[in-house]
């Protein structure tokens, strides 16, 4: 049994912006510490998976990034996606890759934009992951909420499974999208939920048997990819006939044999500033502070300062992110609304500031 990654890295992170970039978007930046996140998530499995078992699946824009970050991992296992169709095609494209290769393989599906401060821990679970993943269960992480978050998705536990590593493991009883804030607090209270982490586990056999139960036209064109040797014509037109499909919604949900390990990690997707403001060292004031920068009468602020003095009186809970060409101001609790300044930007094909 091999084991292998699949990491994803092909995200626009917009509610990072200004600094995150379609040109250069969070997974390729040092947001928590001197590596870049990409590179962190590498790090993070290369004790456990060879550098020869690693693949990155990315947009096309962002080969060379990812080549120069990881330039260790073969090139050819660096993957360029025409333009991005969610999680799910990715995923059994991977697959499809390793049916040839390795027919037992094991492979573990890992976003490029996690933050994950227990690496032990994770790696006991990704191999826990893997014994449940080969008795033909599909498997993911759930982390242990620590707040009621109506950011992240969530999974409700079933029945109890046989322990794997040490680690327990659950029956999947439903995925439920992002909840308001007074059913995010009764999964907090039931201890039975968990967030959904986005990081899979499975046989590369049997997740394709789930494609193609579940996603025949999809698994048909993608076949036709690997066939035909990522022509680029061919890879271009049947990769855009695709239809734009998470894992959670277009497998997890429909599949019969689904596995949960829940986890206590200090997971983090950094889906905002607010997020990342909770992941940093701050200062004696409560705040995180980047760059140059005078405060009075500040606290509990996020201030990031690119090349000029940032200077604030009298802000609480706020997010000050200033870069060459574009300052964001506002307060922690709207950093999830980063995007609508995005969307307004594309509305108003305002490219060089996307």
């Amino acid at each position: 049994m091999g084991l292998y990654a699949i990491i994803l890295a092909g995200g626009s992170g917009t509610r990072l912006w200004p600094r995150s970039r379609a040109e250069h978007p969070k997974q390729f930046l040092d947001l928590v510490s001197e590596r870049t996140m990409l590179q962190e998530t590498y790090e993070r499995i290369a004790p456990l998976i060879p550098v020869q078992n690693v693949f990155v699946i990315t947009g096309w824009r962002y080969v060379d990034d990812v080549r120069a970050q990881l330039p260790y991992i073969p090139e050819t296992q660096v993957i360029g996606e025409p333009e991005g169709r969610g999680t799910a095609p990715p995923a059994a494209l991977a697959a499809l890759l390793l049916r040839e290769r390795d027919p037992n393989a094991v492979t573990f599906i890992l976003p490029a934009d996690h933050v994950i401060p227990d690496e032990q821990t994770f790696r006991t679970a990704l191999v826990a992951a893997s014994q449940v993943a080969n008795e033909n269960y599909l498997v993911t992480l759930g982390i242990t909420p620590t707040f009621p978050e109506t950011g992240y998705g969530y999974i409700e536990a079933g029945e109890p499974l046989s322990d794997a590593n040490g680690l327990k493991v659950f029956r999947v009883r439903r995925f439920l999208e992002k909840p308001i804030l007074e059913k995010a607090q009764e999964f907090l209270a039931s201890g039975n939920y968990f967030w959904n982490s986005g990081i899979f586990i499975w046989r590369a056999d049997k997740i394709l048997e789930e494609f193609a139960k579940y996603q025949p036209a999809m698994r048909a064109q993608l076949e036709r990819i690997v066939s035909e040797g990522f022509d680029a014509a061919s890879f271009s037109s049947n990769w855009g006939a695709l239809q734009n499909e998470t894992l959670d919604y277009g497998i997890m949900e429909k599949a019969e044999r689904v596995a949960v390990i829940p986890l206590d990690v200090g997971w983090n997707d950094v889906g905002s500033w607010a997020a990342l403001f909770d992941l940093m060292e701050r200062d004696a004031s409560d705040n995180v502070v980047h760059g140059n920068h005078i405060g009075v009468d500040t606290q509990s602020s996020y201030i990031f300062a690119n090349k000029r003095l940032v200077a604030t009186i009298g802000l609480e809970n706020m997010v000050v992110v200033d870069t060459e060409d574009a300052l964001l101001i506002c307060p922690k609790e709207r950093a999830q609304d980063v995007k609508k300044i995005v969307d307004e930007l594309k509305r108003r094909k305002a490219n060089d500031y996307l």
